[in-house]
């Protein structure tokens, strides 16, 4: 994405938020100092805060999930070619608690949180809701053994020594 967005210099690019190597956020913080000008606008299946966030904090002026119509979706296009920020009503509430100044708001920065990878959040956030390693598996379509994997390294990363602290980690950062 980033060698291809370099080589082209669109005007609006529609951005996926789930890529490998870092996802969308990592795309917006390579090219943003290189190319300020280009716009971008997310693009996910995904509408959880934390993605939301990222992407919005990496520079994104707008962010929609793929059940957008065709007809919708250029017009969001256009309108963030315009200036404007493009949300749908829950994504836009999402950002605006991100950006408020108030107890229980999303935080803007979470160092912790940013140490995860986008596949170790989904792992997380699936863990917290309850999951067994089996169902996360399932739902990921990953394997059992790389679910292990991911659980270890998020426990490893917050310093944490089991998934119910995690659990309460997840929540206390509103993933679940």
């Amino acid at each position: 994405a980033v060698a291809g967005i370099n080589r082209t210099k669109p005007q609006v690019v529609l951005l996926d938020v789930h890529m490998p190597d870092g996802g969308g956020a990592e795309v917006l913080r390579r090219i943003r100092p290189e190319l300020p000008d280009v716009v971008f606008l997310a693009l996910s299946v995904s509408d959880a805060a934390e993605d939301v966030i990222a992407v919005i904090r990496a520079g994104a002026r707008g962010y929609v999930t793929k059940t957008i119509s065709s007809k919708e979706l250029v017009r969001a296009i256009n309108r963030v070619a315009d200036g404007d920020a493009v949300f749908s009503p829950r994504l836009a509430g999402f950002v605006l608690d991100a950006f408020a100044d108030r107890p229980g708001s999303a935080p803007i920065s979470d160092p912790e949180l940013d140490l995860l990878t986008p596949r170790e959040r989904d792992v997380l956030r699936l863990l917290a809701r309850g999951y067994a390693y089996k169902e996360i598996a399932s739902e990921l379509f990953i394997s059992v053994k790389t679910v292990e994997t991911h659980v270890s390294s998020v426990l490893r990363k917050t310093q944490l020594s089991n998934r119910y602290e995690l659990s309460r980690w997840a929540s206390d950062r509103r993933l679940v």
